[in-house]
């Protein structure tokens, strides 16, 4: 049975606690934080997104840390599930794994490129395992798209074009702060320059174009730069003043014999397809994939089923490791440049 200590109890860390008790094999034995409420078990005043309300929560047996210094002392864990403030994730993360426990941590894995290298080199230095959480390939349209293109079936890729965009999270404290969040460029679109690294590997530059507000890119595109002239991949992403359409994403991946698209969005408070996931082919067949409910818990039951079997193997994830979790960072981190200083910036390998 694997251990686990939840760091950071707000929303995401109440998502991750709830997909735990529905899997086998690896159980959550402490958590902590500094709400006393939240270490007793009140958890009403969570809401997220996506997924359940909080509610009152019977920690049975499991031990309540008002510290993290506290929980990585705790011998009864095996692995630390980082859910902290983005800011934190670094020195929560290098900790754990030299304490000796393996890490799964929120994305992003930190908030600039350096810092995230030293994480990949603490878990290496430590012989421990380190497993980000990008949990967007696990995402039904997401997975489709990763089994397509993996499975050859229709040839080469031929580029691709990613949108992420939000209404402006006035909600949310610190969101605009490089240092605290570092606004959409990595609350967001690491998503997709996450998912972008996975199926195209890094770029040699990036051309970026937008808006800032203040340290922050604001909204943007993005020309990734590859030495193949063939391949065409762009992405678009940021947040709109507008509150009426909270959320939308999607993509057209294009391959020598398919594209596959699909775009969802929230208009209001409905969410709907606005291009279900579709595959396109040479003979002018449309076709529509059967992907399930679409329930997003599941991706992440799907996500820390892998943590949990990689951590039972003693190995790291080809999609949730480290190292293109840094990968990704250093793509937004570059992309920022790129539309501060107008110009193209090389990618340094």
């Amino acid at each position: 049975m694997i251990r686990v200590g939840i760091a950071g109890i707000g929303f995401m860390g109440m998502i991750h606690y709830l997909t735990y008790q529905k899997l086998s094999g690896i159980e959550v034995t402490a958590i902590s934080s500094r709400d006393p409420k939240k270490r007793a078990g009140d958890w009403r005043g969570i809401q997220g997104n996506f997924g359940p309300p909080g509610e009152e929560m019977d920690l049975g047996d499991i031990v309540a840390h008002e510290t993290i210094d506290d929980l990585l002392a705790d011998s009864n864990v095996d692995l630390v599930d980082i859910t902290l403030p983005p800011f934190r994730h670094a020195d929560a993360a290098i900790a754990a794994l030299e304490s000796g426990k393996h890490v799964f941590c929120e994305k992003p894995l930190t908030l600039d490129a350096e810092s995230a290298a030293q994480v990949v080199a603490a878990a290496k230095r430590c012989d421990r395992i380190l497993l980000v959480g990008h949990v967007l390939p696990f995402f039904p349209e997401y997975q489709w798209a990763r089994s397509t293109v993996d499975g050859g079936e229709y040839g080469k890729l031929l580029g691709g074009h990613f949108r992420r965009t939000i209404s402006d999270p006035t909600w949310l404290e610190n969101y605009w702060q490089a240092a605290k969040v570092g606004g959409p460029m990595l609350d967001l679109h690491v998503h997709d320059a996450h998912f972008i690294r996975y199926l195209f590997g890094m770029p040699a530059s990036v051309t970026t174009r937008g808006r800032m507000h203040g340290e922050c890119a604001e909204s943007w595109m993005t020309i990734f730069n590859y030495p193949d002239p063939d391949l065409l991949v762009t992405a678009a992403s940021g947040t709109i003043g507008q509150q009426g359409r909270p959320f939308i994403h999607g993509f057209e991946i294009q391959l020598e014999q398919a594209t596959l698209a699909f775009e969802f969005g929230v208009i209001g408070e409905v969410g709907k397809y606005l291009c279900q996931p579709t595959l396109f082919t040479p003979d002018g067949q449309v076709t529509h994939p059967d992907l399930g409910d679409g329930d997003p818990m599941r991706a992440f039951e799907i996500q820390l089923t892998e943590v949990a079997q990689c951590i039972s193997a003693g190995k790291s994830s080809q999609i949730l490791g480290g190292d293109l979790a840094g990968d990704a960072i250093t793509l937004c981190q570059l992309q920022t440049e790129s539309l501060k200083c107008g110009e193209t910036v090389v990618v340094h390998r």
